[in-house]
């Protein structure tokens, strides 16, 4: 077994593994999102698709059933609009949030046979490993801008501009929590961010910084409160003309971004794979990471269907009167204290 895990094979793994398991928790997240949307407003939710006509499952099914519904649908392409940009859109606005995953190390790593292997696709000793990820992941927002300027809808390109507006606003300040990360670390490499939260979490003595960048990763993926790019009960959004496999990329994006952004703040904020007794072997690096993970994605269902949306001039004055004043905050309050340290 040890002799046909070379380090190429093993990235053939992490690659399928990964895509699957993106793939897998979408479909999960759709059923959690309505199901836990059922529990807070107190009604039964999705459970009438059947495995077999006989095991609802509690409606676990009804991801495939939404897939299979999305799959055979008609795919129309209204006859006013750019066909290739209208095509590409939610193509674009979905491989970012992938690519971004690629970055963020999932488990710790191990040794076989002298050969050190790492649980993420790219290596965690990556210089840039954080600067990668703020890049890749804000390219998501193109796809949004793409598909509302193709759509050549009104409606689609007013939910265009604010999804680009929101992004712009949300994402100075997205940055500079995570440079207060970076002064305390020394390091853009992610395997040294997490290491350097082996006693103590970057949530504790970076709380400011945690809570700026918890907030603006609603913004950045388009949540509730921040949906102001979609909002359904207004303007519908970016994809008014999108209908078939194309929509559900952009639904497909839309959570794919959620499992990203979740799993970067517990890189950078909850310790990465380490829990008090869990993280002293492989298998449970892993489940301690995932089990961050989770809990973020519930906050993230939680609030959505607990908060009303902001108007559009509350969004603009939170992202540019506080959050971007307390980011610079955290930014000034941690260099003082390493200056001070020594």
């Amino acid at each position: 077994m040890a002799k046909l895990l070379t380090p190429e094979v093993f990235m053939i793994v992490k690659v399928v593994a990964v895509f699957i398991i993106v793939l897998t928790m979408v479909a999960i997240g759709t059923w959690v999102e309505r199901r836990g949307a059922a529990f807070i407003q107190d009604r039964v939710g999705p459970n009438r698709v059947a495995l077999f006509g006989k095991f609802r499952i509690m409606g676990l099914t009804q991801p495939v059933a939404d897939g299979i519904k999305f799959f055979f649908k008609e795919d129309v392409i209204p006859d006013n609009v750019d066909r290739i940009l209208f095509v590409i859109a939610p193509i674009i606005a979905f491989i970012p949030a992938t690519m971004t995953f690629a970055a963020i190390p999932f488990g710790r790593p191990f040794d076989v046979n002298g050969v050190n292997y790492f649980l993420s696709i790219l290596p965690p000793a990556t210089n840039i490993g954080v600067l990668y990820i703020l890049a890749i992941g804000s390219m998501g927002v193109y796809g949004i801008i793409i598909g509302s300027w193709a759509s050549n809808n009104k409606w689609s390109i007013l939910g265009g501009m604010r999804a680009s507006a929101q992004v712009i606003s949300y994402e100075l300040a997205m940055t500079m929590a995570v440079v207060g990360v970076v002064l305390s670390t020394g390091s853009l490499q992610l395997d040294e961010v997490i290491s350097a939260q082996t006693g103590l979490w970057n949530v504790v003595p970076q709380f400011l910084g945690a809570l700026v960048f918890f907030v603006a990763m609603f913004a950045e993926t388009n949540r509730l409160p921040f949906d102001l790019a979609e909002g359904e009960s207004e303007i519908i959004g970016y994809h008014t003309e999108y209908g078939s496999m194309k929509f559900s990329m952009f639904a497909l994006a839309e959570y794919a971004n959620m499992i990203t952004a979740a799993a970067l703040f517990v890189t950078l904020y909850l310790g990465g794979w380490h829990f008090p007794w869990l993280d002293q072997w492989i298998w449970g690096s892993i489940l301690a990471f995932l089990m961050k993970l989770i809990f973020i994605l519930w906050i993230f269902v939680w609030v959505r269907w607990t908060l009303p949306r902001f108007r559009y001039d509350q969004l603009m004055r939170l992202g540019w009167k506080v959050m971007i004043p307390l980011s610079l905050v955290n930014m000034v309050v941690v260099a003082i204290f390493l200056a001070y340290r020594g």
